[in-house]
C-alpha cells in the first residue's frame, strides 16, 4: 500500500481512469452484443469475444439490503439492468431488507429452488456467512459484493469496493492542493465509526495525508443518511472556526453537509465527496459549490456479481484473463471525479 500512497496525484488520477476502462473492457466482454468505448482515455472499441454468445440459461438469485440509501438504490438498479442485458440470464429478485433473518431466509429459499448461482450482498456479511456456506456446499456458487463473509469458503468469487483506498484517493487530492501549506487545517465527516469500511476509509485517509505533512484536525462522524450528515456538519463547523479542505465520506450525507455548510456561510474550504452521485457531480459541474471533487464507491459492484454469475454458471472465463477461471476476488478503483473529468462518469452516477 505505501507505493500507492506515495504516488503523485496525477499519476493516481490517470490510473483511476485506465482501471475504470478495463473495468468497461470487462463488462463488454461479458455481454451479448459488442459495445463501443465513448471515451479517449478508455482503451477504444471493445471486442466481442465467445462470452457474447448466448448460453445456456442460468438462474441467478439476487439479495441485498433495502433501497433505503441512494447508492444501494444504484446497486440494485445496475444489477436489474445488467441481467436484462443478457438473453440467458433468468434474475430472481429479493426484496430488499435490513433484516438479517429475512436475507437469510431469502437465501435458503435460493438453495431450496436449486438456483444456478447467488449473488449477495449481505446486510451483515459475519451473519450471512453461515447461510453462504450452505449454498457453496449445495454446489451453487456465490457472488458475495462488497460486505464480506467471515469465511473464506463462503463465496466462490467476492466483489469489492476499495474503501481504503477511496481514503487514499481524498487525501492525495488534498494533498495536491495543499501540501505546501503544513499549516494547513484538514477536517473530515466520518460515516458509522463502528463499520469497518469507515475505519478503512478513514486509515487511508490518514495515511494519504501523513504522506504530504497533514493531518485530519478536525474529525466528526455521521450515519450516512441526510439529517446525520447537516446535524455532524454543523457541529463540525461550529468547533472549527477556519477550514481549509473538509473530505465526506458519503455524498448521501453530503447533502445535508452541505445544507449547513450553506446555512453557515462558509466558503473558505474546498470539499471532497464520496461514492459519486450524480447530484455531487452537479454541484461539481457547476463550479458554485465548496464541493469540487468526489471519490467513487461503484455502485456497478452488484451488476459484476451478475456478470461474472453467469461467466461461473456457464463454465466461462473471463476473456481478458489468460487464467482459465473467473477470479476469487476483485477490487474495483475509487477514482476521483473532478470539474475535469466529470463528463466521464456522471451518465453511470446513481441520484442521491
Amino acid at each position: 500500500m505505501s507505493a500507492t500512497r506515495q504516488r503523485p496525484y496525477g499519476r493516481l488520477l490517470t490510473t483511476a481512469v485506465c482501471m475504470v476502462g478495463a473495468g468497461a473492457l470487462v463488462a463488454g466482454c461479458t455481454s451479448n452484443t459488442p459495445e463501443s468505448s465513448g471515451s479517449d482515455e478508455g482503451g477504444g472499441d471493445v471486442v466481442a469475444s465467445s462470452n457474447d454468445e448466448t448460453g445456456e440459461t442460468v438462474r441467478i438469485g439476487f439479495s441485498a439490503p433495502a433501497a433505503d440509501h441512494g447508492w444501494m438504490a444504484g446497486i440494485s438498479n445496475a444489477a436489474q439492468a445488467e441481467a436484462e442485458r443478457y438473453e440467458d440470464v433468468d434474475l430472481v429478485i429479493a426484496e430488499g431488507t435490513n433484516d438479517p433473518s429475512t436475507q437469510i431466509s431469502q437465501v435458503e429459499t435460493f438453495i431450496n429452488e436449486g438456483v444456478d448461482a447467488i449473488v449477495l450482498l449481505p446486510f451483515d456479511g459475519a451473519a450471512l456467512t453461515p447461510v453462504a456456506l450452505r449454498a457453496m456446499e449445495a454446489g451453487i456458487p456465490v457472488i458475495n459484493v462488497d460486505r464480506e463473509f467471515s469465511s473464506p469458503f463462503a463465496a466462490r468469487a467476492t466483489i469489492l469496493g476499495d474503501n481504503y483506498g477511496m481514503g487514499v484517493s481524498a487525501g492525495t487530492y488534498i494533498c495536491s492542493r495543499l501540501g505546501d501549506q503544513p499549516d494547513a487545517v484538514v477536517a473530515e465527516i466520518a460515516g458509522i465509526d463502528s463499520l469497518p469500511l469507515t475505519q478503512e476509509r478513514s486509515q487511508g485517509f490518514a495515511d494519504a495525508l501523513a504522506d504530504c505533512g497533514l493531518d485530519v484536525d478536525n474529525r466528526v462522524a455521521a450515519e450516512f443518511t441526510v439529517e446525520s450528515g447537516e446535524e455532524a456538519a454543523a457541529n463540525l463547523l461550529q468547533a472549527a472556526p477556519q477550514i481549509d479542505a473538509l473530505w465526506n465520506h458519503d455524498d448521501d450525507q453530503g447533502v445535508g453537509v452541505l445544507a449547513a455548510i450553506n446555512n453557515a456561510g462558509r466558503d473558505e474550504f474546498f470539499m471532497v465527496g464520496g461514492a459519486g452521485s450524480a447530484n455531487a457531480m452537479r454541484d461539481i459541474q457547476s463550479g458554485e459549490s465548496v464541493l469540487e471533487a468526489t471519490v467513487i464507491y461503484p455502485a456497478t459492484q452488484a451488476a459484476d456479481g451478475i456478470a461474472l454469475a453467469r461467466l461461473i454458471a456457464q463454465g466461462k472465463s473471463m476473456s481478458d484473463l489468460v487464467s482459465q477461471e473467473v477470479p476469487r476476488e476483485i477490487v474495483l478503483n475509487a477514482p476521483v471525479v473532478t470539474a475535469e473529468n466529470v463528463d466521464q462518469y456522471i451518465d453511470d452516477a446513481f441520484e442521491s
